[in-house]
């Protein structure tokens, strides 16, 4: 299983229930690397997506607890075994936090923007994968630029 994420500098990931920051570039990215693949992600994932709708060509795999809650075009697990045992092995997980956390553990590639600055009022955070003696960093891309905003592509394997 594989995860993808930007994080800046303290690992952080979001505030408010949104990204950080849009980087038109990492946008495509994600976008070529998950299409076709099973994404993973929780129920205010999807809502900051176009619409609050689920990806297109992409089999998209909710874990909520919220009762009723069933958007058109995704499949909802109410716990982690039911969706572990729905997921195939190339699927990614998206986010949020507490979803990256409940799968860290099941995952042996993770695709990183790493954004630099930070954000001091970021509230949602991604595990700090250098601080983990069982991730290595397998490639880093060089700095890049979009709209203002400095980024590398990093891609961590479980050791």
């Amino acid at each position: 299983m594989n995860m993808i994420a930007a994080v800046d500098q303290n690992w952080a990931i979001g505030k408010d229930g949104d990204q950080l920051v849009y980087i038109p570039e990492d946008l495509k990215r994600f976008k070529a690397l998950t299409t076709g693949h099973p994404v993973i992600l929780g129920r205010k994932t999807l809502a900051t997506f176009p619409g609050g709708r689920p990806l297109k060509g992409r089999r998209n795999l909710i874990l909520s607890q919220s009762a009723g809650f069933a958007p058109e075009g995704a499949e909802v697990f109410r716990d982690l075994s039911a969706l572990l045992a729905a997921a195939p092995e190339d699927s990614f997980v998206i986010g949020g936090a507490s979803v990256y956390a409940a799968l860290l553990e099941k995952c042996d590639t993770i695709y990183l923007t790493k954004i630099s600055g930070h954000y001091p009022k970021a509230d949602c955070f991604f595990p700090n994968l250098d601080a983990r003696p069982e991730w290595r960093v397998v490639e880093e891309g060089p700095e890049r630029e979009d709209g203002g905003v400095k980024f590398r592509y990093v891609t961590y394997k479980r050791a």
